[in-house]
């Protein structure tokens, strides 16, 4: 550990731990990013949480928060400090009235509803996985597949949010509104998110099926039943075959009942198309057929398969990742849903029609491409600064996912993502942050989210001005900070090709090279002591008054960090041991 990160230790007191470790490698779940952070640190309580933002402060670090490392971006990569919020994860509060639960951030969405089925109650909205915390979930505009529904973040009722200078301040939508509103999505440059009290609803199962028809039936039925028939609707989208599944579900009294095992639904169906997929990075020209061969044995060669089960909500809205992947989504209007779909899939086959300045020649593709919805607009809730979803109106999420068979790169990726973000850039779309988008500048971004982004870099440079919470990714995506901008900023210096696939990230912050003199840290923390509310129209307690200032206390545990968990796909909870392996390939 750097010397002058031990002689700020020494001073505090050991009552108060400060757990950290100096030898963890972070991967994403996807392992297309590693990053070694300099301190892995696991705190336990909001105590050693101020004592970790009052340390890095004073030493000059940045600070990242991260959980399940689900995003295959880089936005998780640090060479400074990683903090995870595993072991502060338990219920504060439930209040059955209102059918709230106040969490601690480092809970998992699973072990929200777990604790949530206690009392009757449940998430009422689900993305494709439940393995991320319900921080993680909601700075990064985490959604399902609803126009009942918008984004996790509605469901917000209130959040306790660490901010730079070590102070802890409640926000919602009547004390703080516009930090509660900049902190909704916060993409992990404000604070550290500590609390959140969440809004559930009763327990209940959702009776769902899937079926299997022709991309004409949905271009027909876009305007009229597809998406509002039942509650949950998502479509699957097959490319070359010029299919689609639509999976939709809606709320039960049923009884549950599990989906029809199959021979191909477990490991035989996951292996095959694992192995296909990996020799299609030699022989592309295949993809058409694997897509044929592999989804008709899955649903069925024929159009009006269908297949039915009916489970509890917070398992059956859940799906399966499969395979290590790259994933490119993008936020639409849904009116522009059969212009997009349209356009893509002639450019996809090479047909007229696509104005998509970019060769699709030699070029193929993985299946499914996921079609998704959500809308925003039927409710009161506070809407987030950088919301993505369209404002006056329901959204459409178009997911170009590519698949990296045992962690290879494939060869179409490049050219791929190049015509698609040319396409959601053309009909106004906004990426999804945690996703793969790379050929969309921070202009854009800028134009596209116009005052309400300056709103939330405003509060968030007011929350922490010296940029302790900044890295690249917000720079690159967002255009936050020069590098003479913010001291604790951290850019990137590096990429190298990891041993086992993806891209060993490193960066930099020019700043923490040296320790500043006594002088100077006595004029930073006078400075700090003097700061103000992030807004002007922040109402309620101000950040100044909120409890808790520095923590002073601290010991340090130097265990060697074990590497994440070598995971190569990810089931979703509902999936079960039969004969033919786990059942992952029903459902996807």
């Amino acid at each position: 550990m750097d010397a002058s990160i031990e002689r700020e230790i020494a001073k505090t007191s050991p009552s108060t731990p400060f757990r950290a470790t100096p030898n963890y490698i972070h991967k994403t779940w996807a392992k297309t990013f590693q990053s070694r952070p300099e301190l892995y640190i696991r705190p336990q309580s909001l105590d050693e949480i101020q004592k970790v933002v009052t340390l890095a402060r004073r030493c000059r670090r940045r600070i990242v928060v991260v959980g399940c490392g689900h995003s295959p971006s880089d936005l998780t990569c640090t060479s400074s400090w990683m903090v995870n919020l595993d072991d502060y994860s338990g219920v504060l509060k439930v209040d059955a009235q209102k059918k709230t639960l106040t969490v601690a951030a480092g809970i998992r969405i699973w072990q929200l509803n777990e604790e949530a089925a206690k009392y009757g109650l449940t998430v009422p909205n689900l993305g494709s996985i439940d393995a991320q915390s319900i921080v993680g979930a909601i700075a990064t505009a985490t959604h399902g597949s609803s126009l009942r529904h918008g984004i996790l973040s509605e469901n917000v009722r209130a959040l306790r949010i660490v901010l730079a200078n070590g102070q802890a301040v409640r926000c919602s939508a009547e004390q703080n509104p516009d930090l509660f509103r900049a902190a909704l999505i916060s993409l992990g440059a404000l604070g550290i998110i500590t609390e959140v009290e969440f809004q559930m609803v009763e327990s209940c199962n959702v009776e769902w099926e899937q079926k299997l028809v022709g991309l004409d039936e949905i271009l027909t039925r876009w305007q009229t039943d597809l998406w509002t028939q039942k509650e949950f609707t998502r479509v699957w989208w097959m490319p070359y075959m010029k299919r689609a599944i639509i999976w939709s579900a809606d709320k039960t009294t049923k009884e549950r009942r599990a989906p029809e095992e199959t021979w191909y639904g477990g490991s035989v169906g996951f292996h095959t198309y694992h192995n296909l997929l990996w020799l299609s990075n030699y022989i592309p020209w295949i993809l058409p057929a694997v897509e044929w061969f592999v989804f008709g044995m899955q649903y069925g060669f024929s159009t009006g398969n269908a297949t039915t089960a009916v489970e509890e909500i917070r398992d059956g809205l859940l799906m399966n990742c499969l395979y290590s992947q790259f994933v490119n989504e993008w936020a639409i209007p849904l009116s522009k849903g059969p212009e997009a779909i349209s356009r893509l899939s002639a450019w996809i086959n090479g047909e007229a029609g696509s104005d998509i300045p970019f060769s699709s020649k030699g070029l193929w593709v993985h299946c499914p491409i996921e079609v998704r919805v959500s809308d925003s607009t039927y409710r009161a809730s506070p809407r987030p600064f950088l919301d993505n979803t369209c404002a006056d109106g329901p959204t459409l999420y178009l997911n170009a996912t590519l698949y990296r068979p045992y962690l290879q790169d494939p060869p179409c990726r490049d050219r791929y993502y190049e015509a698609f973000e040319y396409l959601m850039r053309e009909l106004g779309g906004k990426p999804h942050y945690a996703k793969n988008f790379s050929y969309t500048n921070a202009e854009y971004l800028q134009q596209a989210f116009g005052s309400d982004l300056e709103k939330w870099k405003g509060i968030r440079n007011e929350a922490d001005p010296e940029g302790m919470f900044l890295g690249e990714w917000h720079h690159r995506a967002l255009g936050l900070g020069e590098r003479s901008e913010f001291s604790h900023q951290e850019r990137e210096v590096s990429r190298s090709k990891a041993p086992n696939g993806g891209q060993v990230w490193m960066g930099e912050i020019s700043s923490a090279r040296s320790r500043p003199t006594e002088t100077e840290a006595e004029l930073f923390e006078t400075k700090e002591s003097k700061a103000e509310s992030p807004s002007a129209s922040s109402s309620g307690e101000s950040f100044d008054m909120m409890h808790g200032a520095e923590a002073e206390k601290s010991t340090v545990f130097d265990a060697l960090a074990k590497e994440g968990e070598e995971e190569g796909f990810r089931y979703h909870p509902g999936a079960k041991e039969t004969v033919t392996g786990t059942t992952v390939f029903h459902k996807m």
